[in-house]
């Protein structure tokens, strides 16, 4: 079979197995509960993409024609949002928390976010470059708790003597 075929069957596979559904009722107060859970099968209509496309307009035929960019197929901060209410309603609050970094972490460039990783690693950084690179996360992306990981790695390596030798 072609590859193209096959990966095309795929993803219209997936995509009408994530869009069926009947919405499920919200928590009150509109917060998602697990009864909500598969978001993109009980929720899709409240789900859209970074580039603010609706979840229901995602195909593959506008992959290949390019109406949809990689920026179109990746999570929106809004819907990691749900996923950690989802995760908050089954007692998952450390799950929830990873998701809502994750959340603030989207406005961050890939490429800037690799940097930031290897900046991270014992003994490549000054304190100062991690607190620079706190700083940037709080002022420019607004990812204020990442900033705050980033701040207490940069104590943490100055006790444990992690940082990098001149």
């Amino acid at each position: 079979m072609d590859q193209e075929l096959l990966m095309k069957q795929i993803v219209e596979q997936v995509m009408n197995a994530m869009s069926k559904g009947v919405p499920a009722p919200a928590a009150p107060g509109g917060r998602m509960t697990a009864a909500n859970y598969p978001l993109a099968e009980k929720e899709s209509g409240k789900i859209k993409t970074p580039t603010g496309k609706p979840f229901s307009s995602l195909s593959y035929e506008k992959v290949l024609s390019g109406e949809l960019t990689a920026d179109d197929m990746r999570i929106s901060p809004e819907t990691l949002e749900y996923q950690a209410q989802v995760a908050e309603s089954v007692n998952r609050e450390a799950f929830a928390g990873n998701l809502r970094r994750a959340a603030e972490l989207i406005a961050v460039p890939d490429d800037r976010l690799l940097e930031i990783y290897n900046a991270l690693r014992p003994y490549r950084s000054t304190k100062q470059e991690l607190l620079d690179i706190a700083n940037e996360l709080d002022q420019k992306y607004g990812a204020k708790t990442a900033a705050g990981l980033v701040r207490e790695a940069a104590q943490v390596y100055e006790q444990r003597d992690r940082l990098k030798k001149f």
